[in-house]
């Protein structure tokens, strides 16, 4: 890995916690709050691709684990996993990963459209994969009620991946940061 692969894994998971600035948005159903945090999830995948995506997720996640306090709210520590979030969390480098590697694979004809596509699947419903099943065991509720419950984040994780795929085409015109299959 080189510098400057090292680089832009610290700058996203330094752009997650910055996003983690914005406070938390409680909902009235779940106790799990929105945050802008995901759509760095999202950039991070869209931009870096899948093994720098998933890298720095798991770089934000140490530091969090460590006790920055770098998620909205100003949360960190340990305990944030064991609570109805932590399913979700976990889930940043797998959605991360999921998103770069689709990105990759459609580079050449990458766009908005696919953009948005490729952030519902990996940021959306890896995410919500990891995080719907530990809501439930965490909250005592039966996976059904906590999947119920996660529609609730619907509506803004699509305004997110609208705005992270909208950026990423962008930054691919500008600085592409994924190199295309063909050039490998």
């Amino acid at each position: 890995m080189s510098t400057k692969d090292l680089s832009y894994i610290a700058i996203f998971a330094a752009l997650v916690a910055a996003l983690g600035l914005f406070p938390p948005i409680p909902v009235p159903v779940i106790p799990v709050p929105v945050t802008a945090q995901t759509m760095g999830v999202m950039l991070a995948g869209s931009i870096l691709g899948s093994k720098r995506a998933g890298l720095s997720m798991l770089v934000f996640l140490a530091l969090v684990a460590l006790g920055v306090p770098a998620l909205s709210g100003g949360r960190g520590g340990l305990g944030v996993f064991a609570g109805p979030s932590g399913g979700f969390l976990l889930g940043w480098p797998i959605g991360a990963f999921v998103i770069g590697l689709f990105t990759e694979r459609n580079w050449d004809r990458y766009n908005t459209a696919r953009g948005v596509v490729f952030n519902l699947i990996g940021g959306v419903g890896a995410v919500y994969a990891l995080g719907i099943p530990w809501l439930a065991w965490v909250s005592d509720v039966a996976i059904h009620q906590a999947a119920a419950a996660s529609a609730a984040f619907l509506p803004g994780d699509s305004v997110k991946a609208i705005a992270a795929a909208w950026v990423a085409v962008a930054i691919k015109r500008a600085y592409p940061l994924i190199e295309s299959a063909s050039a490998r």
